[in-house]
């Protein structure tokens, strides 16, 4: 019996995490840590019986433990709440599933608390990859990556070491995106485009955060950094391809010339189910590939110079230091300020370039420095946008 703690269970991943724990029915719970939607966690807290559970408000955190004041569980809240979570001793493997730069505290106290982790938060290793990937290899603890492009790249080169070949051969990462719900458009047609607009992916359902990022392609290019810390690779050894009917989730070529790929159908169940079985593979249910009623698979180039995110992510991955921080905060508020209406769709790319071009770069920032970091960003852009604030 597996025993798994999940940040951020009632959002996208997080939910469909458990999807797979009721499916499988030999995973149990040990702690669940949620934001602010206390029905859902509830309902979440009486079907799994966590012994613990975090919320982010102290309010909350009360409001919880009167819905819950009939069961044997312990209520936290806050950073301390989610440390707690982190570390739960009961728990062999930690699902971050949570958003934003909150996750990588908790993701690092647990590795030092000797968990794996099933890892879906990307501003983990998109701020903090000098210090995560060192410290779990001190650990001996396994980064296990939920993403499904990064599962894709992970199950590739694992196929390749179980036939005895080393990672060293590892050539490129042939990284697949679905263009989002804007593929094709010119600079002026995105200055049109609503939240609504941006909200309609064609291929997956996730978060509002995160299908904004895939319209903006900003996505891409934090999942570029990531991979370049999970599989130790340069960002000039990783080509986005446009992938529209998101088949194909990634693919390695080796230095031999041969290319891998690892396909199925847009389910973000397989990735997950995959980290938390590692090395195992599981019955899934669901819809199979039918290749005939598929008929092709098609491929493009991106458009960088229209889709500004995937650029400047590469820009920020090759200086690196405290530069893809910058970008990472950026963007993160300026998705909030864009999903509120206070700004346009390209404006997003425009805040993410003045907040780059108006850092100076820190080389190996620590944790308290890459916080600092973030909150100079926010405040950058509530003097500069004012009606940020």
């Amino acid at each position: 019996m597996k025993t798994i703690a999940v940040l951020g269970s009632t959002g996208s991943i997080g939910t469909q995490t458990l999807d797979v724990v009721r499916a499988n029915g030999d995973i149990q719970i040990a702690a669940l840590a949620a934001g602010r939607n206390l029905s859902l966690l509830e309902k979440q807290i009486r079907e799994f019986h966590p012994g613990l559970a975090c919320v982010w408000e102290q309010q909350d955190a009360k409001d919880l433990r009167e819905r819950v004041v009939d069961l044997p569980v312990k209520i936290v809240y806050g950073m301390e709440g989610l440390k707690e979570v982190a570390v739960c001793e009961k728990a062999q493997t930690l699902v971050t599933a949570i958003v934003g730069m909150i996750g990588i505290i908790p993701t690092i106290e647990a590795i030092k608390a000797g968990k794996d982790i099933a890892l879906a938060n990307k501003e983990t290793l998109v701020t903090a990859g000098h210090l995560i990937m060192p410290l779990a290899k001190q650990q001996g603890v396994k980064i296990l990556p939920v993403d499904s492009e990064h599962s894709a790249i992970f199950q590739c080169l694992n196929g390749e070491r179980e036939c005895g070949n080393s990672h060293g051969e590892l050539f490129k990462i042939l990284l697949t995106a679905s263009g989002g719900p804007f593929r094709g458009k010119n600079r002026r047609e995105l200055e049109e485009v609503r939240p609504e607009d941006a909200l309609k992916h064609p291929n997956w359902s996730m978060g509002r955060k995160i299908t904004i990022d895939s319209a903006t392609m900003v996505n891409k290019g934090l999942e570029v950094m990531e991979a370049c810390w999970l599989f130790d690779v340069t960002p000039d050894q990783v080509q986005v391809i446009v992938q529209p009917q998101s088949i194909i989730h990634s693919m390695v070529q080796f230095a031999d010339g041969a290319v891998i790929a690892q396909m199925g159908t847009p389910d973000m169940k397989l990735p997950i189910q995959y980290a938390l079985y590692y090395p195992q593979r599981r019955y899934l249910a669901g819809e199979r590939l039918d290749f005939a009623k598929l008929g092709s698979i098609t491929f493009e180039d991106p458009d960088p110079e229209t889709f500004l995110g995937l650029k400047y992510a590469f820009e920020a991955a090759r200086r690196g230091g405290s530069m893809p921080t910058v970008l990472n905060a950026a963007n993160e508020r300026a998705v909030s300020l864009f999903l509120k209406g206070r700004i346009g769709f390209t404006q997003i790319y425009d805040i993410i370039r003045y907040c780059m071009d108006h850092h100076r770069v820190m080389e190996a920032p620590d944790i308290g420095q890459i916080l600092d970091t973030e909150q100079a960003v926010y405040e950058m852009i509530e003097k500069r946008w004012p009606q940020s604030s």
